[in-house]
């Protein structure tokens, strides 16, 4: 069978040109005569990624230019007759996963509890506002299925900030951004907006499309590269006037992640995805979080009590992947009655990654955006990671990431969480405890 693998290459001509394209908004070309190890087919819609050193622990904004990047990953195929069959690397080239990753919504079936303006309430947004703490000024990148601006719009009866320029589709993608149809990344935004008025959206449809080359499973990792190597440009690079470094900070919040082990390669793999730092995926978060990006995760829908299907049973060591490194805040949901939710992931994390996940927990579950019809909640862990990440845009509005590096506002985020009934330090159920973006703000001298 046609496998997808992730290949990290060293510098060539091409590569740099067809990162250059991507980066300015140009339509890139793709280095399908780029060399590429032995055995490997290249993907001929997937366009180079700069990856700088290739290692999380050297890996600095700057090495991420395409003219200076050391190594770029490629997308391509190998024939195995399975997963557990692709060696790990070819002319001493490794080869890395590009698993199925999906949205983490579940349990569609049970009625809210609360509504958006309780959730605004429990996290005394009123107060936040008082404090001039609304978002302005303060980018929040969707990264998810795309945003629908009218709906948008209907549910919360003004137009939001929204960046057309700035946001980014993948190939083979025909809505334009803030025109993609209601869904799981409609409700994100909302959710991130409760907290965050006046925050801008840019819209990152990574799950919105199958991957390139036309994968059996659709959406997978490389989706989001490709995504997070545009924000990275846009962001952190600024090649051209006007572009997404006018913002004063970047939120990033990712509502998804893979459910089950098996999505990936074997265990032992030097090439696995879900407890490997070193996959391509990981170095590029981290090290746009290490430029001044705030990025949030979702922790998982395996919670033990109501863990959904996908998980296949599997609940413990369920927050796996980019979702459990310690540079992203991960998020665990709770009620509005400030309850876990019984699909809530659970930590600790996955062998191999940061083991005290999640960080915090936040709110789901609630009467929101009815982005899937009439009365229904905005659930999983998807809502409770869009809703942080509205709370940490607001603290950005006076606190820049120059002066409060991300490790750094995380770290007051969970010393600030207030404890669950009967909690004593971190638990894997509410991570630090309940985030209170107030309290945050407030030790801060906001």
């Amino acid at each position: 069978m046609r496998i997808p693998v992730l290949v990290v290459v060293p510098s060539q001509t091409s590569l740099v040109e067809s990162a250059l394209e991507a980066a300015t908004g140009q339509p890139p070309s793709v280095p399908v005569g780029a060399a590429l190890p032995a055995g490997v087919e290249p993907d001929p819609e997937f366009t180079a990624v700069p990856l700088g050193t290739g290692r999380p622990e050297t890996t600095v904004l700057e090495s991420l230019q395409p003219q200076a990047s050391e190594s770029f990953v490629l997308r391509g195929f190998v024939e195995a007759d399975s997963q557990t069959e692709v060696p790990e690397e070819s002319d001493g080239r490794p080869m890395f996963a590009d698993p199925q990753i999906a949205p983490f919504l579940t349990c569609g079936g049970s009625p809210p509890l609360g509504n958006a303006a309780t959730v605004q309430a429990k996290l005394r947004v009123s107060q936040l506002a008082a404090k001039r703490l609304d978002g302005a000024g303060v980018a929040v990148a969707i990264m998810d299925t795309g945003i629908n601006l009218a709906h948008l719009t209907a549910k919360l009866g003004r137009i939001p900030a929204f960046d057309v320029t700035n946001s980014w589709t993948p190939a083979g993608v025909t809505n334009l951004p803030g025109r993609h149809p209601v869904d799981h990344g409609t409700m994100c935004a909302f959710d991130a907006l409760l907290a965050a008025p006046a925050a801008t959206l840019l819209d990152y449809p990574i799950l919105a499309g199958r991957a390139p080359g036309g994968a059996v499973v659709g959406r997978t990792i490389s989706v989001a590269l490709l995504g997070y190597a545009q924000l990275i440009a846009g962001w952190a690079v600024a090649f051209a006037p006007g572009g997404a470094a006018r913002y004063g900070a970047l939120v990033v919040s990712n509502s998804w992640g893979i459910y089950h082990p098996s999505w990936d390669f074997p265990p032992g793999h030097r090439g696995r995805f879900c407890d490997n730092p070193r996959h391509p995926f990981n170095v590029l978060a981290a090290t746009l979080a290490a430029s001044g990006a705030d990025i949030l995760f979702a922790a998982g829908n395996c919670g033990s009590q109501c863990a959904d299907m996908r998980c296949q049973g599997r609940v413990t060591g369920a927050i796996m992947g980019t979702n459990a490194l310690p540079d992203v805040l991960t998020l665990a949901g709770c009620d509005t009655a400030d309850l876990r939710v019984g699909y809530s992931s659970q930590g600790p994390s996955i062998a191999g990654m940061f083991p005290q996940k999640p960080d915090v927990t936040t709110y789901t579950h609630f009467l929101g955006s009815e982005a899937f019809g009439t009365g229904s909640p905005d659930s999983g862990t998807s809502a409770s990671c869009p809703v942080a990440a509205g709370c940490v845009a607001a603290i950005r509005t006076r606190m820049s990431p120059q002066n409060l590096p991300p490790a750094n506002l995380f770290d007051q985020l969970r010393l600030t969480a207030r404890p669950a009934a009967g909690q004593l330090g971190w638990n894997g159920d509410y991570g630090h405890g309940l985030l209170d973006p107030l309290a945050a703000a407030q030790s801060l001298g906001l």
